[in-house]
């Protein structure tokens, strides 16, 4: 059984439906239409406008698959993006911040991925106000292939999506992460992203502190987008 259908029956429960060509309850699409999956058209309005309800409904339904807490309020809490891309189903983000203390320089988020989803290769900068970003990442549920600077030993599990630069990124050493593994930043100021696995990935991030203002994309497009250019 794909872990797609499982994500799309807990999609529709949580009241969203990703179904290709599938108006059944759940249980019937489940049983009858094994070839359900997520359409990146499910993601985007008639006018192709990224719809940011249906991203968090998603997530919620990764997190109801995986059996985490879905706490009053987390719908609110979450932040999403498709950077700019038309193709969140390839490449996205949803996190919810706990916390980012910046005077004690500390935070804790966590971190969303679906399933076979790329979080862009990125990098942090000092800023006036805080220091350069170090952080290491907890996979919760799923797995997540954590890739930075090192040897080149990306394996053909990962595919990067053409959207990002052309299909590709300036680091390739992975290291496989499932549920109960930690990796950390390599460098600070060092560049890396991650790719989800087969059943996406949920992960806590510990790091000094945040700055949205020091962050960076290798990608233009993706940059250009994030930083509201």
């Amino acid at each position: 059984m794909k872990v797609y259908q499982t994500i799309i029956a807990a999609a529709t429960v949580v009241g969203s439906v990703f179904l290709s060509g599938c108006s059944t309850c759940p249980c019937a699409c489940f049983s009858e239409k094994p070839e359900c999956s997520f359409e990146n058209a499910d993601f985007y309005d008639q006018d192709g406008k990224f719809v940011e309800d249906k991203a968090k409904d998603a997530y919620i339904a990764l997190m109801e698959y995986h059996g985490y807490p879905v706490f009053k309020g987390i719908k609110e809490k979450l932040w999403v993006s498709d950077y700019g891309t038309g193709e969140f189903a390839k490449l996205g983000l949803g996190a919810v911040m706990f916390v980012n203390q910046e005077k004690d320089h500390y935070m804790l988020q966590d971190i969303y991925l679906l399933p076979n989803q790329m979080l862009p290769e990125h990098w942090h900068l000092k800023t006036d106000a805080q220091p350069a970003k170090l952080e290491g990442w907890l996979i919760r549920h799923g797995q997540s292939h954590v890739v930075g600077i090192g040897e080149n030993n990306l394996s053909k599990d990962v595919v990067i999506p053409k959207c990002h630069m052309s299909g590709t990124a300036t680091t390739m050493h992975e290291v496989v992460c499932n549920a109960g593994d930690f990796a950390e930043l390599a460098q600070v100021g060092s560049r890396h992203w991650q790719f989800a696995g087969p059943e996406g990935a949920i992960i806590s991030e510990v790091a000094n502190v945040h700055d949205n203002s020091g962050v960076r994309h290798s990608d233009k497009a993706i940059n250009d987008n994030f930083m509201g250019k």
